[in-house]
């Protein structure tokens, strides 16, 4: 883990990316970044009128992230192994794109290709892939109350962006990982099984792999 010095987790609403990231900054000493998300007064509103919300919530979110990371990336923290965060700011061009109607997406992503060119890439990003069934199930038991009426539909359309914006990804190397049959969080040796997938993929220098 130490051979990386910026990780990203990713993954759909509910996937247990925050919980990953929380820890392996512990075991590792790692500096943690956490999307502060829960802040964000739009996103309650947001999944109550989406035509209505969107933009203003992509926008608000963008500049959010953008601050965040470039608070925390800029400056290496001689005192941490590494910068492992619980998002890539990319997912904010993934979720406009799924949520912005196509004349308010371009004018966002001129705003992110400007933003985005003054932060470095991740060199690991791993994306969390578990069914819908469970993502509804999670969701459903961390209990915020402006997600619980939260669609399949719409799971099913950002991990769809995901998808298509991860196979368009170059010179960053990418981590799937299919953690249905895993609890990292409560099962020990599930959390090691997850560290062990980690160390391998540096070992063998793999790009992308599926598990």
């Amino acid at each position: 883990m130490n051979n990386y010095n910026y990780i990203v987790i990713e993954g759909n609403i509910g996937v247990g990316k925050t919980s990953l990231a929380t820890l392996i900054s512990r075991q590792y000493d790692a500096k943690l970044i956490l999307e502060q998300f829960e802040d964000n007064s739009f996103l309650p509103k947001f999944y109550k009128d989406p035509d209505k919300y969107a933009f203003p919530l992509e926008l608000s979110f963008l500049a959010e992230r953008y601050q965040q990371l470039k608070n925390n990336l800029i400056e290496r923290d001689m005192f941490k192994s590494f910068v492992i965060a619980d998002y890539f700011i990319d997912k904010s061009l993934i979720f406009a794109q799924k949520n912005l109607p196509e004349s308010e997406f371009i004018l966002y992503s001129k705003l992110f290709h400007i933003i985005n060119s003054s932060l470095p890439n991740p060199d690991l990003l791993v994306y969390l892939y578990v069914s819908f069934d469970r993502l509804k199930n999670n969701i459903k038991h961390r209990g915020r109350s402006y997600e619980q009426d939260i669609k399949q539909e719409y799971l099913e359309k950002i991990q769809e962006g995901y998808f298509e914006y991860l196979k368009q990804l170059k010179d960053i190397r990418i981590l799937i990982i299919d953690v249905n049959d895993l609890d990292f969080v409560n099962n020990v040796e599930d959390y090691n099984k997850m560290i062990e997938i980690l160390n391998k993929d540096y070992e063998m220098g793999i790009h992308r792999i599926v598990l």
